[in-house]
């Protein structure tokens, strides 16, 4: 479900994408779709939560796989390293930061298949998890607590829409962008399913109930004490290449924020190498204060319920940009429209209403941040009429 959902999503942001090709995302989208404030709490929401919390939370992971099988070491320590060390590649220029990206995300592919084969071949005994759909699946499917879970499900696959960040840096966008954005997802949730299968088939779903290092666990039943340690080392590995992605795409939405206003314009700052290496590394700060003071389970729900909350509106501003621009260039249409972008707002909003009602919490939480969005953006209007009438005329 979540991989479906995640395909429709990518099949709207690539139509979205192909029409209006500049950086930034969501904050994009919404600035022509709706208003200028609805793209600015959307940015505001991708800066501030929507990159730095999912590079906690990975970072975080990190360290867990590394600290099973190296106790002495500290994982709090270890993701505090990973951050500051990824930023700074990604903050330095293109070439170190494209090139690290793609070394790590090839390993990172390379070591998910190869886990998964040795697991299937070396693990003694299977579990008796059913994994085909049986009598009650409807109602499950159907239930709450279901559409909570699958916020977990949709952090997960967090990143479908990473591409829509960089657009302006990328050669001829309107035409590759969309394969990007679908060919990468489909392959993501091939890729999801498999490992997880794998997860549920070596390894008792109760010792993995709750645990951050459930690879960890699945390698203990597959491949015993030693293998396991060798396997957590590479299984930890795995998430550097989400924390750099993180860190290499999100920024971007900070810098066209301060193109675009004088009260953020530090952020828009490029170095000589056209990396937005403040922007970079405000958020990788933003990064260390959600690892340093929220616990784990929080900043998930929380995180993953706002990443929703976002990508829900910038695929109804797929409606709303054609009603009100039906002449606008699109190199890219949403195939069977409108069935992939009505079917994601249908699971997305399902779950988000679930979401609300079960962890209020962290709604509230998160209706906190979407108000101070909108007080930055006032602000930033203010900010900015004060720098223009500053500037002589001709200026």
């Amino acid at each position: 479900v979540g991989g479906l959902a995640a395909l429709c999503g990518a099949l709207s942001y690539a139509e979205l994408g192909a029409a209006l090709p500049r950086s930034g995302g969501e904050y994009n989208f919404l600035t022509h779709a709706l208003h200028p404030m609805a793209g600015f709490i959307s940015g505001w929401v991708s800066a501030t939560i929507g990159f730095a919390a999912p590079s906690a939370l990975a970072a975080l992971t990190f360290g867990k796989y590394m600290a099973s099988v190296y106790p002495a070491l500290s994982p709090l320590w270890l993701a505090t390293c990973l951050i500051i060390l990824l930023s700074l590649v990604h903050a330095s220029n293109r070439r170190n930061s494209a090139g690290l990206q793609q070394i790590v995300t090839l390993l990172k592919l390379l070591l998910i298949l190869g886990f998964s084969s040795l697991a299937l071949y070396f693990a003694s005994e299977r579990t008796d998890v059913r994994f085909l759909p049986g009598p009650g699946d409807f109602d499950a499917t159907t239930s709450g607590a279901f559409a909570v879970g699958l916020i977990y499900v949709n952090f997960a696959f967090s990143g479908w829409n990473a591409a829509t960040y960089l657009t302006g840096e990328m050669t001829n966008p309107q035409k590759y962008l969309p394969w990007v954005l679908v060919g990468s997802t489909g392959l993501v949730t091939l890729i999801y399913v498999l490992l997880n299968y794998v997860f549920l088939s070596v390894a008792p779903i109760e010792e993995m109930a709750g645990k951050v290092e459930i690879g960890y666990i699945a390698a203990q039943h597959a491949f015993g004490p030693m293998g396991a340690d060798i396997m957590g080392v590479i299984l930890s590995l795995l998430l550097v290449s989400t924390v750099s992605a993180m860190i290499m795409a999100g920024p971007r939405v900070l810098q066209v924020i301060g193109e675009d206003f004088a009260a953020f314009r530090p952020l828009g700052r490029k170095n000589r190498h056209g990396v937005p290496s403040t922007a970079i590394l405000f958020q990788s700060l933003l990064a260390l204060v959600f690892l340093w003071t929220a616990p784990f389970q929080s900043i998930l729900v929380f995180a993953g319920g706002m990443l929703a909350l976002n990508t829900f509106f910038a695929v109804l501003g797929l409606f709303v940009l054609r009603w009100r621009q039906p002449d606008l260039p699109r190199p890219f249409r949403v195939i069977f429209y409108p069935l992939p972008p009505l079917v994601f707002l249908a699971v997305v909003g399902w779950t988000l209403v679930h979401t609300i009602l079960n962890r209020p919490t962290e709604a509230l939480f998160a209706g906190g941040v979407i108000a101070s969005g909108a007080l930055f953006y006032w602000a930033s209007l203010r900010v900015g009429r004060k720098v223009k009438a500053k500037v002589p005329s001709g200026q």
